[in-house]
């Protein structure tokens, strides 16, 4: 998954190159969270875990704080997360996760992109079958002498690692409800967590011409342009 995690990143850091969006998108998570598990971090992993994020983003302290307290204000909106699936030109399947206070604005919006783009809008779970919803954690290096017990370690969670001796981070993909389980087994061992999300894998890839690729990738900016946006997933196959 080495080469897949870094093409991922490279389009994270490309659409994170706004600050400002990437506060937005941290602080949305983090207000959902708290609204969801209650405002105390030590009581609430995956807050803890998006309060990390933000911190690896170089988030302000008292912007992190806002997004808390926002959980709690009769007057901040109330987020909520939608799924939306659907293809874009040449088959490819895009999923598309939101966090947004207007459903109908929102679905608009999406629904508008797919179709001026060639592809269509499906019903929610049509995709699942094309992508493993997975929880991935970005640690430091832990010692190496010790990856093997590491790896054995990781299967009780039904996760694996990816431990590039290269690479500045090392990188575990688990369940998708295994998260607080590998999360709490990583802060017992004393591993540091840079920061850690939800993602969804394909099962496979398809592949594009340099045109095609061309026209997916205008459809694809739109969508993170939009700022009810938070994550999108595609199958397309990486460049060679």
């Amino acid at each position: 998954m080495g080469r897949a995690f870094e093409y991922r990143k490279a389009r994270k850091l490309k659409r994170w190159g706004n600050m400002s969006r990437t506060f937005t998108r941290i602080g949305k998570e983090i207000t959902i969270a708290a609204k969801a598990g209650g405002p105390d971090p030590d009581m609430n992993p995956r807050l803890r875990a998006l309060i990390q994020n933000g911190k690896a983003a170089n988030m302000p302290k008292d912007t992190i704080e806002r997004a808390i307290k926002k959980a709690t204000d009769k007057d901040a909106s109330d987020y909520k997360e939608i799924v939306y699936e659907g293809y874009g030109p040449f088959g490819i399947a895009i999923v598309v996760e939101t966090a947004t206070d207007n459903n109908q604005r929102t679905v608009a919006n999406v629904r508008s992109y797919f179709t001026k783009h060639g592809g269509s809008l499906g019903t929610q779970g049509s995709l699942s079958f094309l992508f493993d919803h997975k929880s991935v954690f970005h640690i430091k290096p832990a010692d190496p002498s010790a990856v093997e017990e590491f790896e054995l370690e990781l299967m009780d969670f039904d996760a694996e690692l990816d431990a590039d001796p290269e690479a500045e981070e090392w990188v575990i993909y688990g369940a998708f409800d295994q998260f607080n389980n590998i999360q709490k087994y990583l802060e017992d061992k004393g591993i540091e967590i840079v920061s850690s999300e939800f993602e969804r894998i394909p099962t496979d890839y398809k592949e594009v011409t340099p045109e095609q690729r061309e026209n997916i990738e205008k459809l694809l900016e739109r969508f993170e342009d939009d700022e009810d946006v938070q994550n999108v997933f595609h199958n397309m196959k990486d460049e060679d």
